[in-house]
């Protein structure tokens, strides 16, 4: 399963750092990422990193969001800073073997999701 934290409220321009620990399900994960869905949208892919370190990042949070993981602890983290309203969406962790499920939003394991508010 994924386990997701770190949300909440923060200012416009502001940062905040999301986790997401992956257990039971390490040796079936390759490709992690982080999903959002702001309410009356679509969820859409935020960013996307495999066990190599190789990542891709959606054009809006490009520059100011940043990807990583710790293989050791099974961990994908999101530092999310100058923070804009729009960014205001429910995020949610993903993982599987297979990059392009992640990446086309399919991905075989879902995280519970984190809410971020980002108001003044």
């Amino acid at each position: 399963q994924l386990q997701a934290s770190g949300g909440g409220l923060v200012q416009p321009g502001g940062s905040l750092s999301l986790s997401c620990a992956a257990s039971g399900i390490i040796f079936s994960i390759n490709t992690m990422g982080w999903y959002r869905q702001a309410p009356g949208k679509q969820r859409e892919l935020v960013a996307a990193i495999t066990r190599s370190g190789s990542t891709n990042y959606a054009d809006s949070v490009q520059g100011r969001f940043t990807i990583s993981r710790d293989n050791a602890k099974n961990t994908v983290y999101l530092q999310m800073n100058s923070l804009k309203p729009d960014d205001t969406a429910v995020y949610y962790c993903a993982a599987d073997y297979y990059g392009n499920y992640v990446l086309r939003g399919i991905p075989r394991h879902w995280g519970q999701g984190t809410l971020v508010t980002v108001s003044s």
